[in-house]
């Protein structure tokens, strides 16, 4: 059988998946979370099952050119090396101001340091400090994930190029995607998103929420703020909480019924992709959502409110800083426009 050339094939995978090679990455996606579910539960290692690698397995098997997979070093080390920091920090501080703004400053200064694309490896810093995880085995085991995922991700996307497998023409969402997973190049945006990681901390303070700043949040956070003119979600502000809130109802209904197993992490994500697919919405940290409970000692019912209070928080604050941007704009037209008149 002849074979398209390598540039060909390259070209053909430049875009997500479609059809029946799309279903089987999303198959896979599933399998990867249902093992290492399983190895969570064999060792007793829960901190093995790193919710973000759930948002991390959907994307890479689903869009094995896309900035994620094509960085699989970064997508191993990126999280284990956060997680050591969160580490760190939560056996100093207790949970409050300090710690949390240490924690999501200090990960996303790894992140932007090592030029990595992972930003949900900010989420494995501040996962510690929001369940309490004080163990040193938290980094070995998110690196246990996160490097097999790369490998199998690396295995994944020859085994495609070998069969010059065709993919999805929704070429221009796609460029939306990767460039909202690459690292921002301006950083203006991270004054807008210490201020909500400081009011969302301070409103779980006032409740006692503690996920309302779920660790998810400040990725889709860093997202947001760091992409904000290409935000696919910004024109449809309702969308992301009833998501989020839906993904996180699903993962809890999901944990009481079937307890803690592979099923469970597997059918949990499975619940979570259904519902970004049915909103249209390509926000890889809220199939995160739906993990979490795995993760959590005891989750309460309160966890899906939670988890909607604080992403609904975070999508006004967003639109109120891209009113802000549009005044500063039209003020900067305006001034231009007078000074050039005579």
């Amino acid at each position: 059988m002849l074979r398209e050339p390598a540039n060909a094939r390259n070209r053909a995978s430049e875009t997500a998946l479609s059809g029946g090679y799309r279903l089987a990455g999303e198959a896979l996606a599933l399998v990867y979370i249902g093992l290492i579910a399983a190895i969570a539960s064999t060792t007793g290692a829960f901190y093995v099952l790193f919710p973000e690698l759930g948002a991390l397995a959907h994307d890479v098997f689903t869009r094995p050119r896309g900035t994620w997979a094509k960085a699989p070093l970064m997508l191993a080390i990126t999280p284990p090396l956060t997680g050591a920091l969160g580490i760190c920090i939560t056996r100093e501080l207790p949970y409050g101001f300090v710690s949390v703004f240490a924690v999501v400053c200090g990960s996303m200064g790894l992140v932007l340091m090592l030029r990595s694309p992972i930003a949900p490896a900010i989420s494995a810093g501040l996962l510690p400090l929001v369940l309490g995880v004080r163990s040193w085995w938290y980094p070995p085991g998110i690196l246990l994930g996160t490097a097999l995922l790369a490998i199998l991700s690396i295995g994944w996307t020859r085994w495609l190029d070998d069969r010059a497998v065709a993919q999805s023409p929704r070429q221009a969402p796609d460029e939306i995607d990767d460039t909202i997973e690459r690292s921002p190049a301006d950083y203006r945006w991270l004054v807008p998103l210490l201020a909500f990681v400081m009011i969302a901390t301070a409103m779980v303070q006032a409740t006692g929420l503690r996920f309302i700043l779920f660790p998810p949040l400040v990725v889709i956070g860093f997202e947001m703020f760091g992409h904000t003119e290409i935000c696919p979600w910004a024109a449809r502000p309702l969308s992301l909480p009833m998501a989020c809130f839906l993904t996180a109802s699903g993962g809890l209904i999901l944990l009481r019924i079937l307890g803690v197993n592979p099923a469970t992490a597997a059918l949990s994500m499975a619940w979570g992709v259904v519902v970004l697919r049915v909103f249209d919405l390509h926000v890889p940290p809220a199939l995160a959502v739906a993990l979490l409970p795995m993760v959590m000692d005891h989750p309460a019912n309160i966890y899906p409110f939670s988890v909607g209070i604080g992403t609904l928080i975070l999508t006004l604050w967003f639109l109120a800083w891209k009113v802000l941007l549009r005044q500063e704009r039209r003020r900067k037209m305006t001034g231009g426009a007078a000074a050039s008149a005579p």
